[in-house]
């Protein structure tokens, strides 16, 4: 494989998953860790991904409330978000996750529709603090300078003292049988929190990462009372996931 084109496969990953580790890639291609890390250099001397230890975030993870150019299938995104605030009713209690598509959704909010919402993602809080109705709390901890959120057993302990009306979150890789997966086991623990403080928890995932996992199992696909994603409900792509107890948006 040339190196142009092992680059562009590298890219693909950390644009599609937010985040990867040098190992995953490496495997994945089948070459070695050195290799990869070589690449990593290159991509993000090149300006491309942003290289972090023991792996590498894609560039639009990284910004704040500014719209950043670097966001994978933004229009997958904002098709996702659309769909999302359609469930949102006035006065309802909220939590909107880390990451682009909860980003995004967080920028769909109606400026009219009142809200009290809660998140632990420096961005969304940032882009939240902007609207006028929208009654903001923002769950401290220790902040990852990668991803831009809290976590921690700090955040896990606040997140358990309320009970959110939705619960609005994202995931790295999904699948029909194996369920929500990460390959971070301390975003996991955030996730499990999320879900238990919700009364329904909602997934935005763009279609790409459907049919996915990794090594940290979040939760069963059943846990999750809507999954949404840019396609239509009847899609044949989410032919697997409807025979789960799963509402398809």
């Amino acid at each position: 494989m040339l190196k142009e084109e092992r680059q562009q496969l590298i890219l693909n990953e950390v644009e599609l998953h937010n985040r990867v580790l040098l190992t995953d890639i490496a495997e994945h291609l089948e070459v070695s860790i050195d290799t990869v890390r070589r690449d990593v250099k290159e991509l993000d001397t090149d300006n491309k991904l942003r290289k972090v230890h023991g792996g590498a975030i894609s560039l639009g993870y990284t910004h704040t409330a500014a719209r950043s150019t670097n966001v994978y299938a933004l229009n997958e995104k904002m098709a996702i978000a659309t769909k999302a605030v359609t469930l949102l009713k006035d006065g309802a209690v909220i939590f909107i996750d880390g990451g682009t598509t909860s980003l995004e959704m967080a920028r769909t909010i109606p400026p009219k529709l009142k809200l009290t919402c809660f998140t632990f993602s420096l961005p969304v809080a940032l882009q939240l603090a902007g609207m006028p109705n929208v009654d903001l709390i923002f769950i401290g901890g220790r902040i990852s300078k990668d991803s831009m959120i809290s976590n921690g057993s700090y955040t896990i302990q606040r997140l358990s003292e309320v009970k959110f009306d939705y619960g609005f979150i994202g995931t790295g890789y999904v699948d029909s049988l194996h369920g929500l997966t990460e390959f971070d086991w301390d975003v996991v623990q955030l996730k499990k929190a999320v879900i238990q403080a919700s009364k329904k928890t909602i997934l935005l995932c763009i279609s790409e990462k459907l049919n996915s996992q990794h090594r940290y199992k979040t939760c069963d696909i059943n846990a999750i009372n809507t999954m949404i994603t840019e396609l239509k409900p009847a899609n044949t792509l989410l032919n697997l996931f409807r025979n789960q107890d799963v509402r398809l948006l």
